[in-house]
């Protein structure tokens, strides 16, 4: 490839197949908490904004719990192994972006050979009686939409004249790193987002799906 390829990859209802926080909260927070999901979802309110409050309704005292909770409901998209695999063996640079928390987001990757992979999402705070999440990658000053985990903070780290960006997942948290990235793998509502705004793009279902794409971005690079 003329430029180097870097992936950007999202975790909740990308890697996983459902959102783990959406999960997370139906099952330990009370019902008010479905307004504040939609809010996030329609972007009334920001996801660092939306996110704190969703986890301030959930006792500290049920850590435990919900890991082993979220350990037994969430499920792996086929083909990650095979994908983590190929981006080593062909030298893709790959990130994890999650806007995800870390209590839950390590252990369920914990099985897989993500050695030299960094992996970024949100912080957890257990020490008073609700969980309070913090926010160690906050928005740069090119961000100002609250992101909580910044996505467009890090793919801005890499040079557009050196990277070819390419950005994946499925959701609103990763809209505005879709629209500065170079190509958009999508599912969901980021597939839609992407074609409404005519955002360079591919679908997927799994991620034997995403290598393939992978391959012929690749290709067309070469070529190019």
């Amino acid at each position: 490839m003329s430029k180097k390829l870097v992936l950007f990859c999202d975790f909740d209802g990308t890697i996983t197949e459902k959102d783990n926080i959406v999960s997370i909260v139906r099952k330990f927070a009370p019902p008010e908490c479905e307004t504040l999901i939609e809010q996030i979802l329609t972007q009334k309110i920001t996801i660092q904004s939306g996110v704190g409050q969703l986890f301030q309704m959930v006792p500290s005292s049920k850590k435990q719990e919900i890991i082993d909770f979220i350990l037994e409901e969430a499920k792996i998209r086929p083909g990650f192994a095979e994908f983590v695999r190929f981006c080593r063996e062909e030298g893709v640079e790959l990130l994890i972006t999650s806007g995800g928390i870390d209590f839950f987001v390590e252990p369920i990757l914990a099985p897989f050979d993500l050695t030299g992979v960094p992996i970024y999402c949100n912080g957890s705070d257990f020490s008073g009686d609700h969980i309070t999440i913090t926010w160690p990658h906050h928005c740069d000053e090119h961000c100002s939409t609250g992101c909580g985990m910044c996505k467009t903070t890090i793919i801005r780290r890499y040079d557009p004249n050196q990277y070819f960006r390419v950005v994946i997942g499925d959701s609103i948290t990763d809209l505005a790193g879709a629209k500065i990235a170079d190509y958009v793998i999508a599912r969901s509502l980021l597939a839609q987002k992407a074609q409404e705004l005519q955002l360079p793009h591919r679908t997927f279902a799994t991620f034997h799906e995403v290598i393939a794409i992978l391959q012929d971005l690749k290709h067309q690079q070469e070529v190019s």
